[in-house]
Formats: structure tokens, C-alpha cells, sequence
């Protein structure tokens, strides 16, 4: 019997898309995706895809460009090997932060990164929570936009969250549509931290808006990156009374100096979900506990294969 779909995977998150895999029933593809001894990438599809809906499960991380390589070079390779449908399931958005133009003469990077995915063959995108929403409309192919709420929100319940001793809390306003969602889901509080940043990766916090006094505090983001931001909120919540403070985002990037930072806050719990591989992180800070994506990528696969809806995931 001819196969019709196949899940392929680069480096940057192996076991996730095993767990993809995994869950849709399926063995993960055949794919050499090497380098030469200069650093160049080199990819070999191990097995016939004419015909096939392929998808490749690859997150744009750390080392983001090389990252980046692996998934054009793994398109255009599936492409010339006459591919019915090439998928890009980007669970981490790489170059979102870089959306718009900021000051004059820098560069728009989410829009060229959306140019070469499409330039490289690709037919159709799917990346969770990215960190501008309106990066879909760079693209000129069709864009699905997974939200990790019902993973998130599942923990949040089975920790006992909710009612009038939780309080939500974004750590910047550019998040209050976000945590506010969150809270009207946990029938809570809301709070707001107004969060000013002087130059990239470093923040101050300035005011909270919203009674934490007596709760425990849930941070909810996007994403955590040298964990400045949230840390310092954290500091904040708990300086106005917060019981216990728990911070809950979608990607942990974790860059420079994130893991010291957060092994040295007042925060209780941090829960991330494996968009980005986060094995070695856990080692190092007790307090981090990793979310698996697998099944709701998977369903989200298996959606677009069978030509079902993708929204309806969330209702």
C-alpha cells in the first residue's frame, strides 16, 4: 500500500518529533542531515516521497542559523524529489523578535526568513505561539498558528489553580490579551506589571497594577530568554504580597545568563513546553519542569493531512 504521509525531523528537537511520530503511528522518516568537515550541510532523503505529504518538525533554536539551514536545505531536497506537499512544522519560530522595524535601517528578519521558506519549496507553515501574530501575514503560503493554551492550561488545573487565590500576571503589557485569556479560563485575578526596556535583553520593572496581595501569582509569556524580565517580575509580585510566585511560558530559549537567574529567583515552578530541547536545562535547575507538545502537534498533522480544522483544537 502507498504511504501518503511521512514525518521527517533535522537536529534541533529529535524527541519531539519522535513523540510526533509516535503518537500518529508512523516511523519518523529516513534523512541523512549531516555536515561536511567545513560546516556545510548535507541532506539525503532515505526513502521514496513522490506523492507524499511530508512534514518537517524543526525549530529554528539555538544555533538558530544553522537550525535555519538544516530545515531550507531538508525542503528543497524533499522538493526535487517530488514531494506531494512539504509541511514546515516550526514549533519555535526563529527571527520572530524581528518583526517590525524598530529604528531606522535595520532589517525586517521574520519577513526574510518567511521568503526563504517559501523560496526553498515549502507549501504550507505551522509554528506555535509566535511572538507577533501578524508574522503570518508575511507569508504567501497558508499559515497555521498553534497556541500551547490546551497543554498549558491542562497543568495549571491539575496544580490546582484557579479561584479567587490566583492571580494572573503578565510581566509586560505587550502579554495582557494573553494572561488575560488565562485568567478568564482560572475564573481569577489579573494583574499587570508596566515593564520599561532601555536597550535588548535588559528591563526594569517599574509598577504593578492589579492586587497579588494573599496569592499565588502565575508570570505567563511567550517566551524566556535571559529570564531578566522575569525574574525581576517575580521579584515585584512577591514584594507586593504574592504567597508564592509560578511562571508559565510556551518557549524556553534560555539564553547567557537565564538558568543562573533562575536558580537564584523567588520563583517556585517554571513550566516551558518542548519546543526548544530543554533536556540539559532540567539538569541544572530543579525547579524547571518541561510540557510535551507531541500529541498536539500530531493532531495538528494529522488535521491538515485529512484537510480538517485546525481552530477547532482550541474550542
Amino acid at each position: 500500500m502507498h504511504k501518503t504521509l511521512t514525518i521527517f525531523g533535522g537536529n534541533s528537537c529529535p524527541n519531539l518529533t519522535r513523540d510526533v511520530a509516535h503518537y500518529l503511528g508512523i516511523p519518523v522518516g529516513a534523512a541523512r542531515v549531516e555536515r561536511f568537515s567545513d560546516g556545510e550541510i548535507f541532506v539525503e532523503i532515505g526513502e521514496n516521497v513522490r506523492g507524499v505529504n511530508c512534514f518537517i518538525v524543526q525549530s529554528t533554536c539555538s544555533p538558530p542559523n544553522r537550525n535555519l539551514m538544516e530545515l531550507l536545505i531538508m525542503i528543497d531536497a524533499l522538493k526535487r524529489a517530488s514531494a506531494g506537499s512539504i509541511v514546515a512544522i516550526m514549533p519555535y519560530f526563529g527571527y520572530a523578535r524581528q518583526d517590525r522595524k524598530v529604528k531606522p535601517r535595520t532589517p525586517i528578519s521574520a519577513k526574510l526568513v518567511a521568503d526563504l521558506l517559501t523560496a526553498a519549496g515549502a507549501t504550507r507553515v505551522l509554528s506555535v505561539e509566535l511572538h507577533a501574530g501578524q508574522i503570518q501575514g508575511f507569508f504567501n503560503i497558508p499559515f497555521d498558528h498553534l497556541l500551547a493554551t490546551p497543554v498549558l492550561r491542562e497543568k495549571l488545573e491539575r496544580e490546582g489553580f484557579g479561584g479567587e487565590d490566583t492571580v494572573v500576571v503578565s510581566p509586560d503589557a505587550g502579554g495582557v490579551e494573553r494572561a488575560r485569556a488565562y485568567s478568564k479560563h482560572l475564573e481569577c485575578g489579573l494583574a499587570i506589571i508596566d515593564k520599561r526596556r532601555d536597550r535588548p535583553n535588559v528591563s526594569q520593572v517599574h509598577h504593578l497594577i492589579g492586587d497579588v496581595a494573599g496569592k499565588r501569582a502565575i508570570l505567563i509569556d511567550d517566551m524566556i530568554d535571559t529570564a531578566g524580565t522575569l525574574c525581576n517580575a517575580a521579584i515585584a509580585v512577591k514584594e507586593h504580597g504574592a504567597t508564592a510566585v509560578y511562571a508559565l511560558a510556551t518557549h524556553g530559549v534560555f539564553s547567557g545568563p537565564a538558568m543562573d537567574r533562575l536558580n537564584k529567583s523567588v520563583l517556585e515552578k517554571v513550566w516551558v513546553t518542548d519546543t526548544i530541547p530543554q533536556e540539559d536545562r532540567v539538569e541544572r535547575c530543579d525547579r524547571l519542569e518541561v510540557l510535551g507538545l507531541g500529541r498536539l502537534l500530531g493532531e495538528a498533522i494529522k488535521r491538515i493531512h485529512h484537510g480538517d480544522s485546525i481552530s477547532s483544537l482550541f474550542h
